[in-house]
């Protein structure tokens, strides 16, 4: 049977495999284990959501489920994921659950949850909940039942917490952000202008069904004409629970999340704040990520894909930065997870602070030409052990030298290889990456 739990919670068609019934018995199973886990006291959980339509209801389901296994509901409304794991700990709260798909299109849902202090759930409470999902259980009644209360200063006590983390204003600078009709259409705006920003918001009119339509980080056509109609100095763009942060700069060209981590990391470092001189990003990171880091003297860790992987690496290894090319940005010194929010401040006040355009700034970083195949295989454990792959790639690299780089990275779901190779130019990119795209559907 497939997992239930993907890599950030359970996911699906709202109404649909992600029903009401469901998310009423996660939430039920997640209280149920936290309370095996401790039974001191009545557990509490921090409840909020993006504003698309099925939110509504899946947030009753999941209240309904919460209380029916004894725990209290503190209802925050409609508020970004990072929000939500920020409230879990200035709450004291025990669960969090977040009710958002992310960047996927309206029709979708999800169930994130996070435990106690807003970090991650581990995968062995994961896999608990999991098996507990849909197990009869003693239901409490009388006052065991729990109960839900709403939360009415979430958002500011959120904003405090974003202003406090920013180390300098935002004076001057004048942005264009685009909130994804999503989870930051209140806070986005109001943070930046309370940093000191001149703020042009668009798409910040949710009206439950067009999140993510054609705007918001996967979607930045809209923002980079706004942001040369607004003769801004730069533009952000969050996704659906603003757990993310892409940029652009003043010209309308694109700021991706590599670009962004560069600039973080060499602020961070001027200013003692970039732990052990060291970055953490994934396997799909830029080459010009590594060399750029590399000739400014700052180490760079590698994990595999998912921003889960990143936060394992920072708090094992107790650093400061880690984050993805997509623009999930984690700063542990100031949040659980990635914060859209957070990175754009901390982005924008480099900017201020520095009086450089961001064009400028992130040109620190030179993006290589980046080729991605998918690769569709009978076996994609044989082309894992195949001879001939290997000696394709290895060619490969040897052509390259260090002007380039290859990875072949089998997918977790699907019969599929992802073929990725970065070069000085787009032409060798893609000539190299067809080149091992026919071997690998040979073997495959």
């Amino acid at each position: 049977m497939a997992r239930l739990f993907g890599t950030d919670g359970v996911r699906g068609l709202a109404n649909g495999d992600l029903s009401p019934e469901l998310a009423m018995s996660v939430a039920a199973a997640a209280a149920r284990v936290l309370a095996e886990h401790d039974s001191s006291h009545r557990p509490v959980a921090v409840v909020g959501r993006d504003p698309r339509a099925s939110g509504e209801m899946l947030q009753a389901a999941v209240a309904a489920g919460l209380t029916s296994a004894g725990a209290d509901v503190m209802q925050v409304g409609v508020l970004p994921t990072p929000a939500i794991a920020h409230m879990v700990g200035e709450l004291n709260a025990d669960l969090g659950v977040m009710i958002s798909a992310s960047h996927n299109p309206m029709p979708d849902n999800g169930v994130k949850l996070f435990a106690a202090g807003g970090q991650k759930l581990p995968d062995t409470i994961e896999d608990e909940i999991e098996a507990a999902v849909g197990a009869t259980f003693g239901r409490p009644t009388g006052a065991g039942v729990g109960r839900v209360y709403d939360i009415s200063d979430a958002l500011d006590r959120y904003l405090v917490h974003l202003l406090k983390a920013v180390p300098n204003r935002l004076d001057g600078l004048r942005v264009v952000v685009d909130c994804a009709n999503g989870a930051a259409w209140a806070a986005a705006p109001q943070a930046y202008r309370e940093a000191g920003a001149e703020v042009i918001a668009i798409h910040a009119l949710p009206d439950g069904e067009n999140i993510n339509d054609g705007c918001g980080s996967t979607h930045l056509d809209r923002l980079r004409e706004a942001v040369l109609a607004e003769r801004a100095d730069l533009g952000i763009a969050h996704d659906g629970d603003a757990d993310r942060c892409l940029a652009v700069d003043a010209a309308g060209e694109v700021v991706d999340g590599d670009q962004i981590m560069a600039v973080l990391a060499l602020a961070m470092k001027e200013s003692g704040e970039l732990a052990e001189d060291t970055l953490v990003a994934t396997v799909m990171s830029n080459l010009g990520l590594h060399l750029a880091m590399r000739e400014h003297d700052v180490r760079l860790r590698t994990t595999a894909v998912g921003d889960r992987y990143v936060l394992e690496e920072l708090r094992t290894a107790g650093l400061s930065l880690g984050g993805e090319q997509s623009g999930h940005v984690v700063l542990p010194a100031h949040a659980t997870t990635g914060d859209g929010l957070l990175t754009a401040m901390r982005l924008m006040s480099r900017v201020a602070a520095t009086a450089s355009p961001l064009a400028d700034l992130a040109g620190v970083m030179t993006r290589l030409p980046q080729v991605l195949v998918n690769v569709k295989v009978a076996d994609k454990a044989a082309v894992a052990k195949s001879d001939s792959v290997a000696s394709a790639v290895a060619a490969v690299e040897t052509e390259l030298g260090d002007s380039g780089r290859v990875l072949l990275r089998p997918s977790g779901t699907e019969q599929l290889v992802r073929v990725m190779v970065e070069a000085p130019s787009h032409e060798l990119a893609e000539a190299a990456a067809q080149r091992l795209v026919g071997v690998v559907s040979s073997v495959g």
